[in-house]
């Protein structure tokens, strides 16, 4: 009778949870249900030995449970790593809510949310992502204090993504740096994949200093918008990532780095804001390396979010925001080094590095 749930397809849900590679020790998984809102939603904290654990929210109308289980498993991890990368004294977590951002989101959705987070006394604090606005955090905060990324008007950091925006830029830049001999991108053809408010504030960069920049996006109406604000090229080929560009910004949904794609890149640098952009991080990261494909790792290049919001916990202003987030500039190109100096991928030295510092701090917290 039960044949047909060992399929190989099917082998993940015998252990969906604790079996996953993207569970990698997580300490809670919160699954949350409202029936009189709607609410379906994941809260996921990865580690805490740095501190709380700190990750937007993020809305999707994933395909299946499944799907948003494992997104807010590898965006949990991602987070400890990336906290941890910037120094950031914080530890890792983050939360999906499965739904239709446009027929779905409700100011009463949102609240019974910010109850959920509220339930963890602390442990996890969250912030916007894909599909949330800052007005959203606002409704969050009304009803729990462990919430980031509020406006301005309420003492808050406001809106993370040109900050972050800035760091990936930074980053994409130091990359140029190693990979060209110049962090100089006049000149250079970027693909920039995605342009919600991140990837639009990275075409503002980029633009200012001289790129050549084509956009992707599946919004066509917003495609044309932001290549007439720009003078960016829109790509119409039947591959996008086959695109003859120097620089590949990959600045939507993540795993775009693929079976399916990572022998079809030509371009000499990746460098992006989406999160997760390897789909396995051990097999895809490999090959770019072979084909002499500099990989920027995303968790490092576009913390500059978390930086924003962190700044209304440790209570520092936007002078010093802008300081950490340009040091994204540096400890790129010591990434790099590092990776050469160890033989190890661009993605396993960040990856090394942060570890590092969280087992450090593990070993202080236990001689305390």
């Amino acid at each position: 009778m039960n044949a047909a749930f060992t399929t190989g397809k099917e082998l993940q849900k015998m252990d969906p949870v604790f079996g996953q590679l993207s569970f990698d020790d997580h300490e809670q998984i919160v699954f949350c249900n409202d029936k009189d809102t709607g609410l379906k939603a994941i809260i996921g904290i990865h580690n805490s030995v740095m501190g709380p654990a700190l990750g937007g929210t993020r809305m999707f109308n994933y395909a299946n449970e499944w799907e948003a289980l494992n997104d807010v498993l590898r965006l949990s991890r991602g987070m400890t790593y990336k906290a941890a990368i910037t120094g950031l004294n914080i530890g890792g977590g983050k939360a999906v809510i499965i739904g239709d951002v446009k027929t779905q989101k409700t100011p009463e959705l949102m609240r019974k949310f910010g109850e959920f987070v509220h339930s963890l006394s602390g442990r996890y604090i969250t912030a916007e992502d894909v599909g949330m606005e800052t007005a959203d955090m606002d409704i969050v905060r009304d009803v729990t204090p462990y919430v980031t990324g509020i406006s301005e008007s309420r003492g808050g950091s406001g809106n993370p993504s040109p900050v972050t925006a800035y760091g990936v830029y930074l980053g994409m830049k130091a990359a140029a740096k190693q990979q060209f001999g110049s962090d100089v991108l006049r000149g250079k053809k970027v693909l920039v994949q995605g342009i919600g408010h991140v990837g639009e504030t990275l075409v503002d960069y980029l633009s200012k200093e001289g790129a050549v920049v084509t956009i992707s996006d599946i919004n066509e109406d917003r495609l044309y918008e932001v290549g007439a604000k720009y003078n960016a090229q829109i790509f119409r080929g039947d591959d996008l990532y086959s695109a003859d560009v120097d620089i590949y910004a990959p600045c939507a949904m993540g795993a775009t780095l693929n079976d399916n794609t990572v022998y079809k890149i030509k371009a000499k640098v990746i460098a992006g804001a989406a999160n997760n952009q390897l789909a396995d991080e051990n097999v895809h990261g490999a090959i770019l390396q072979e084909r002499g494909i500099l990989y920027a790792p995303d968790f490092l290049i576009n913390a500059g979010g978390i930086i924003n919001v962190y700044a209304e916990l440790a209570h520092y202003d936007k002078a010093e925001i802008m300081r950490k987030t340009e040091n994204i500039y540096n400890t790129t190109l010591e990434i790099f080094d590092f990776a050469i100096a160890n033989k190890m991928t661009t993605h396993h030295a960040a990856l090394t590095i942060a570890q590092n510092r969280i087992n450090q701090r593990k070993i202080e917290n236990s001689n305390k």
